[in-house]
């Protein structure tokens, strides 16, 4: 989506979350609650990658701190869901405590989150269809490129002290020092 030159202005020609000042684009949150100039933000394309269900590189994110304080209501919306999917880190988890937004805002915000009741007691199972758990150690089955954070997952890779997430077929991990999520069906549960 191209984007509009007064919108440009109002974001100082960066990206909206993380001041990134490269691959800018307009991004739409959604659900949509409300006129589309009230709904759109300018998002680098790292960000919009990992808002819209790529691997989370909970560094990149760390901007959070600045953006979430932003007047743009878009923006602190999607401050809230990016600190919300990323609340396992004490950093995030101790930003969102810090976050206030009104009523109408935050349910605007709780309503762009998956619903957790979609598959109650979904099982996380890796690719041999062994039920995961929150602590498991698992091996990289297969070359994984990390998409935002600029490095390749290795098969072969053990991934130890994994934490489950609302998808069953994701869960997060700790791969080159860097936080991710991986998909559990490239996966295999350490015996």
């Amino acid at each position: 989506m191209s984007i509009d030159a007064s919108l440009l202005e109002r974001a100082n020609n960066v990206c909206e979350l993380c001041s990134a000042s490269d691959d800018l684009a307009a991004y739409i949150v959604g659900p949509d609650a409300g006129s589309p100039n009230d709904t759109i933000i300018v998002a680098c394309q790292t960000c919009t990658g990992q808002i819209d269900g790529g691997a989370l590189n909970s560094d990149h994110w760390k901007s959070l701190e600045t953006s979430m304080w932003s007047t743009v209501i878009p923006v602190q919306v999607l401050a809230w869901r990016m600190l919300t999917r990323l609340s396992n880190e004490s950093w995030a988890s101790d930003l969102l405590d810090m976050m206030y937004l009104e009523d109408d805002i935050k349910t605007w915000a709780e309503a762009g989150l998956p619903d957790e009741g979609d598959t109650p007691n979904a099982p996380t199972l890796d690719s041999n269809g062994a039920e995961l758990k929150d602590g498991d150690t698992v091996t990289i089955i297969k070359d994984l490129v990390v998409k935002g954070a600029g490095f390749t997952a290795k098969r072969g890779t053990s991934v130890r002290n994994i934490s489950l997430t609302t998808n069953p077929e994701h869960i997060e991990g700790r791969v080159n020092g860097t936080r991710i999520v991986l998909i559990s069906a490239f996966l295999k549960k350490a015996v």
